[in-house]
């Protein structure tokens, strides 16, 4: 196989890790410039089914030293590729409030300056497996969708429709315009997450960020908090993991409210 070799001057957004490049591929939504592979990378399995979708797509191809894409990534675990792109692809609000694949009400997964990548990553992997419909963040002192958020989520963030926004208690005000409920997830006192609310109608999920948890005026504007009952002696989860335990309680809701009568 001959490849182009890399000049200095590549340019992009360089995204690594797999299957994170396997689902920017597969999604098609991003401005593809060029995959880069390490001179001597084994093109089997994985990487071979990288490289048939970027001939699929007509994405250039370009050999590089490993020394090179080391630097490039920051000693980054890129094993051997990596795939400059364009921006993510951002959706409007006006557009995100759909309904799922099946017809389902609206399903949204908010999140409160959440500023870790790896738990933005983890929760944007989540909530597609959930079948979220759309993801909320906002602008300012949050993480965006950067190229460790695509890698932490195994690319799952390039399947979802993500809108940023400006003004957060402003974007929960419009749902709720929408009519849709906005349940805050809080380790504070709130209605048990399993008993007291019912989730299977049109909903948006908000998470804390790591420190300060839920804002003052999230809260306020919420229709209400909800908790993960706690059994142990720790008094909170990660937020990631808390995120995806609610999310799949949505998911539970919505599946056992669409089953047929036994």
């Amino acid at each position: 196989m001959r490849h182009q070799r890399e000049t200095p001057d590549s340019g992009g957004d360089l995204l690594y890790g797999r299957q994170a490049l396997l689902e920017v591929l597969r999604a098609g939504r991003r401005d593809l410039r060029r995959l880069l592979v390490v001179e001597g990378t084994p093109m089997a399995g994985t990487p071979a089914e990288i490289l048939r979708l970027a001939h699929h797509r007509k994405v250039p191809v370009t050999a590089c030293a490993r020394r090179d894409l080391d630097r490039r990534t920051l000693n980054g675990n890129h094993q051997g590729l990596a795939l400059e792109a364009g921006p993510y692809p951002w959706t409007d609000l006006a557009e995100l409030p759909t309904p799922g694949a099946d017809g389902e009400p609206p399903f949204l997964l908010v999140l409160d300056h959440v500023q870790d990548p790896q738990n933005v990553g983890s929760m944007m992997r989540s909530a597609d497996a959930a079948g979220v419909t759309g993801v909320i963040l906002p602008k300012d002192r949050a993480c965006a969708v950067t190229p460790a958020v695509v890698r932490a989520s195994s690319g799952a963030v390039e399947h979802l429709r993500v809108a940023q926004v400006t003004n957060l208690v402003r974007a929960l005000a419009e749902l709720k315009e929408r009519r849709i409920w906005v349940y805050a997830l809080d380790a504070q006192p709130g209605a048990p997450l399993h008993t007291e609310i019912r989730l299977d109608g049109p909903v948006a999920l908000v998470v804390g960020n790591e420190g300060e948890g839920i804002g003052r005026l999230v809260r306020q504007t919420s229709d209400g908090v909800l908790r993960l009952p706690m059994r142990g002696r720790v008094g909170s989860l990660n937020a990631a993991v808390a995120a995806a335990i609610a999310l799949y309680e949505v998911r539970r809701q919505r599946d056992a409210a669409a089953a047929p009568p036994p």
